[in-house]
């Protein structure tokens, strides 16, 4: 399968008319606010979005509603690769983060179609938009900063009960086209005994590194959820949902069966060697961004050599939610968008 058209990925392109439309909307919506996390422009976004081109719109509530595929690319926004600057050294390093305020206010807008932005006191001190960027001295570490080794596919925070429903990537700059790697569940072929092992709470996924370790630093009075999981995982299931189109719940990398189970052993290893073998490769280039239900499909990354030089990949990324209100008792306040 080409790497281009991936199982279960469908793609919406700007037209020369709909690019036209969305830089009149941007540079409204850069005029009336600060930056894509003011809480004036999160409130307004929804509105804002209407403003959109009416396709893609309708391409996007189509994914969010009918499920018609695991992933979908909304290319075709360019990217000014001299005028965005540097690719940072660190995620907190931007040299001027006003250099991709147009990128962010767009990425916001599309994905406000699909759910509500938030954020992990225990990732990027709890900003919303986050640089996934290749980090010196982090190049083997399993998160959005590593490049020499390979990130293992996961569902995205899969060890948390609150997780996001989709994962949004928007390519800044990609240069050596970097694929983020990608299973859909419609890809497994599972037998009937094995489903019914999968969808029972027989399994433990604990929190990856650097959630742990960023909850620790923190050095809260009290644990947070992600260090409670860390030392108790609850057992939970791996499939869940519709029996017909069940959702999926996995990062084998943080993830085993509950000791002893034998069978739940076998029915992971094989659903891990499924998707293993159905994994494909999408390029996310400039101006693309790319959103994974994350109930529906895995994502990792290949491996890259970084060189440090400001032209490595660079992506921004966002978490949505379709429902703040379920993760209420792990943020201060009903207007926080942070879980802690």
């Amino acid at each position: 399968m080409s790497a281009s058209h991936p199982v279960d990925v469908l793609h919406y392109d700007i037209t020369p008319t709909d690019l036209a439309t969305i830089e009149n909307l941007l540079a409204r919506v850069d005029a009336a606010y600060s930056h894509p996390e003011a809480p004036e422009f999160l409130l307004d976004a929804p509105q804002l979005a209407a403003g959109l081109p009416a396709g893609l719109t309708r391409f996007l509530r189509a994914f969010r509603l009918t499920e018609t595929s695991a992933a979908v690319v909304v290319r075709g926004l360019p990217v000014d690769d001299a005028g965005v600057g540097p690719t940072p050294l660190h995620w907190s390093q931007q040299a001027d983060p006003a250099s991709t305020r147009r990128e962010e206010f767009f990425f916001a807008l599309v994905a406000s179609v699909l759910g509500e932005p938030f954020g992990w006191s225990t990732l990027q001190d709890g900003r919303l938009v986050h640089n996934v960027i290749p980090i010196p001295g982090e190049e083997c570490q399993q998160s959005g900063h590593g490049s020499t080794d390979l990130l293992e596919w996961h569902t995205e925070d899969g060890f948390h009960p609150n997780r996001c429903d989709y994962l949004g990537l928007m390519g800044v700059r990609n240069h050596g086209e970097v694929p983020t790697t990608y299973a859909s569940i419609a890809t497994l072929d599972l037998p009937e005994d094995y489903l019914e092992v999968l969808s029972e709470p027989r399994f433990l996924i604990r929190p990856d590194t650097e959630h742990l370790r960023n909850a620790r630093r923190n050095g809260a009075d009290s644990p947070s959820t992600v260090q409670q999981i860390g030392t108790a995982p609850q057992p939970t299931a791996v499939l869940f949902g519709g029996v017909d189109r069940p959702y999926l719940r996995i990062d084998p990398y943080f993830m085993s069966s509950v000791p002893g189970d034998d069978h739940a052993a076998d029915a992971l290893e094989l659903v891990v060697k499924q998707l293993e073998a159905n994994l494909e490769d999408v390029v996310v280039h400039a101006g693309e961004v790319l959103f994974i239900d994350n109930f529906r499909a895995v994502h990792g990354r290949r491996p890259f050599q970084a060189a440090y030089d400001g032209t490595d990949r660079w992506l921004k990324k966002l978490v949505l939610s379709r429902d703040l209100r379920s993760s209420r008792a792990l943020r201060t306040s009903a207007g926080s968008r942070i879980l802690y």
